[in-house]
């Protein structure tokens, strides 16, 4: 039976932000660059009755049939086809056969996969479900189009999924092969999948586990396609291929991958699409440098692992009271011009929350910039410091970051890991710093890293432009509060910076307690300045004209002196108002509250940064 995957390679692809890339034509350039033999992304639309734009905020969100046409058509320029899959739950079968109906009507979709899994948020409808969901399905979508099921294989799985109720309307089995997960080898995981559905009557594509070692994946590849003799193979899933990986990926269904794209030089440009040029330095390459204070043996001082993609690192112990070791970065920027600079942090012996990497020669900063990472919330990520501006011809340490072991901390970690700096194209800048995205001013990092607006528990207790204080006066921001696990939860917690900026006011006003206001720095591709008051704050932690980085603390939540109960009042202003007026308050004027305020809520969800 002649199906869409026949001599093909394929990559999943889950949710775009949790991946590096921010657009589709970025996610197209990775694939040309690194594995160019994929010749087909499967995309996954739906989630139930819900599109994955309701967990995925990133640019490349499915929210509807007009996201999947920008797909498929930023696709086929390159050569590229576009597959969906989606997880069906058999909860509300009238929508959740809507959305797939949806999707498979678009022109160019070349089929659709469903995943059928027999546990919590997967399958949970009955086997009569089963056949109301595809009789739906069926009667909309032509019966030459192709829906595939992708499956855990494992035996103990195959009959609480109805499989007998799914062969009617199915055209092929795509079993989820991951030996790592289960425990197993590639060879015993692959026989038990063809074991469980070799008589199913339908042809098999593995899925192969992709978060492995090369070595492990090349052996995987190989038995699918000389053991079993697999068509077609797809990888599970992009965002967890690396460039150890990604050479295997490349070889496809035969034994020779055509000629690979070499490695840059270290320190060497490189062009992609939706930047300007990106330069990576690694440990080991000619421009990266490191070194002992103390005088001893660096190989009795640094410690080496290898991360996820298999680069080496270095790590060592936190120092408490002074440095002992050093490590630089130099890109030997190639141009003037504005760079968006991030380290890697990787998933092991990065413990420390008070990484201070500073960067030398940032237009408009005298001497170094700091800028603390914690690296302890990071994993595996690229993890931005911020966009700043370079020139390279009047300086020639523009871009040279640095960082040693003085954290102030007993007992943690700190990893020397990679740093990119990527070029700002496509806008004219308008100031000489600019701004990633705006996260909300509370919160733990991870629960402001999240898709939730105000992060955990969490609430605007007020609204904005609500009528308060007896239906008198309108509300210009939120007034946050935390009062769960218990009441007054939020009394002292942190308040961060929402976004990079300047503080123009740090200062105690009559009626506000503390206040704190922040020029933010001009949004990349809008150049959009907000300003940003953080109110009835205590501990103050920054002083006028200080620049502060998105999620730096500023101060702690307080209830400015016992005139209210402990809260955050955070408002947002696209005027200089607050520059020079800092206590001002709009009252009973609804107008004055929408010319110069905006919902802060809805700003920082349409602003979110593209990595966190």
């Amino acid at each position: 039976m002649a199906t869409p995957y026949d001599g093909k390679v394929a990559v999943w692809h889950w949710r775009g932000d949790y991946i590096a890339e921010d657009t589709i034509d970025e996610v197209v350039a990775t694939f040309k660059g690194w594995a160019p033999n994929v010749k087909a992304i499967w995309v996954k639309t739906s989630d139930g009755t819900n599109w994955m734009g309701k967990w995925d905020k990133s640019d490349m969100a499915i929210n509807g049939p007009d996201d999947v046409v920008r797909w498929v058509k930023t696709l086929e320029r390159h050569g590229i086809e576009f597959h969906a899959w989606c997880v069906v739950r058999g909860v509300n079968i009238t929508e959740e056969a809507q959305r797939v109906i949806d999707v498979c009507l678009v022109p160019g979709v070349k089929s659709m996969i469903l995943d059928v899994e027999p546990y919590a948020e997967f399958w949970q409808g009955s086997k009569e479900d089963v056949r109301r969901l595809m009789e739906a399905v069926r009667r909309a979508v032509p019966g030459e189009f192709h829906i595939g099921m992708s499956v855990d294989p494992r035996s103990q799985h195959f009959k609480a999924i109805y499989p007998e109720e799914w062969w009617p309307f199915v055209n092929s089995i795509h079993p989820q092969v991951y030996w790592r997960t289960f425990g197993v080898s590639a060879r015993e995981a692959l026989a038990e999948a063809y074991r469980v559905w070799g008589d199913y009557g339908r042809p098999i594509y593995p899925v192969l586990q992709a978060n492995v070692d090369a070595d492990s994946l090349e052996e995987a590849r190989k038995i699918a396609i000389g053991e079993f003799d697999a068509k077609g193979l797809s990888y599970w899933r992009f965002g967890v291929i690396g460039p150890a990986q990604f050479p295997v990926i490349n070889r496809g269904l035969g034994g020779v991958s055509p000629e690979e794209p070499e490695e840059p030089e270290e320190g060497e440009a490189e062009f992609v699409e939706g930047f300007g040029q990106v330069i990576v330095v690694r440990n080991g390459d000619p421009t990266y440098r490191s070194g002992v204070h103390t005088g001893e043996n660096p190989d009795a001082v640094w410690k080496t692992d290898q991360n996820y993609w298999g680069w080496t690192f270095h790590y060592k112990e936190t120092e408490p009271l002074r440095s002992s070791v050093w490590a630089r970065w130099d890109p030997r920027l190639p141009e003037p011009g504005f760079y968006e600079v991030s380290v890697f942090v990787p998933a092991k012996h990065a413990t420390t929350r008070r990484a201070r990497y500073k960067l030398h020669g940032v237009i408009g900063q005298d001497g170094e910039l700091v800028t603390p990472v914690d690296q302890n919330s990071r994993g595996d990520l690229w993890v931005p410091l911020g966009i700043f501006r370079f020139d390279p011809t009047q300086n020639p340490v523009a871009g040279v970051v640095f960082l040693n072991d003085l954290t102030g901390e007993d007992d943690e970690e700190i990893a020397f890991d990679a740093l990119r700096w990527r070029q700002i194209v496509g806008f004219e800048p308008v100031e000489r710093y600019m701004a990633d995205g705006y996260d909300a001013p509370i919160g733990t990092f991870e629960e402001r890293a999240t898709d939730q607006v105000w992060p955990g528990h969490w609430v605007d207790a007020t609204g904005y432009a609500a009528l308060y204080r007896g239906g008198t006066q309108y509300h210009t921001g939120a007034d946050l509060n935390l009062n769960k696990p218990y009441w007054d939860a939020d009394r002292h917690s942190p308040v961060y910076a929402a976004a990079h900026g300047v503080v123009t006011f740090a200062g105690e006003l009559r009626g506000w307690g503390n206040v704190i206001v922040i020029r933010h720095d001009p949004l990349v591709g809008t150049g959009q300045v907000m300003y940003g008051r953080y109110a009835h704050v205590e501990n103050v932690r920054v002083t006028e004209g200080q620049r502060v980085v998105r999620g730096e603390q500023i101060a702690n939540v307080g209830d400015a002196g016992g005139l209210y109960p402990y809260h955050l009042h955070f408002d947002l202003s696209p005027t200089d108002i607050l520059e020079s007026k800092p206590w001002h308050w709009p009252r009973d004027d609804l107008n004055a509250v929408h010319t110069h305020y905006v919902d802060p809520r809805d700003f920082i969800l349409k602003h979110r940064p593209p990595m966190r």
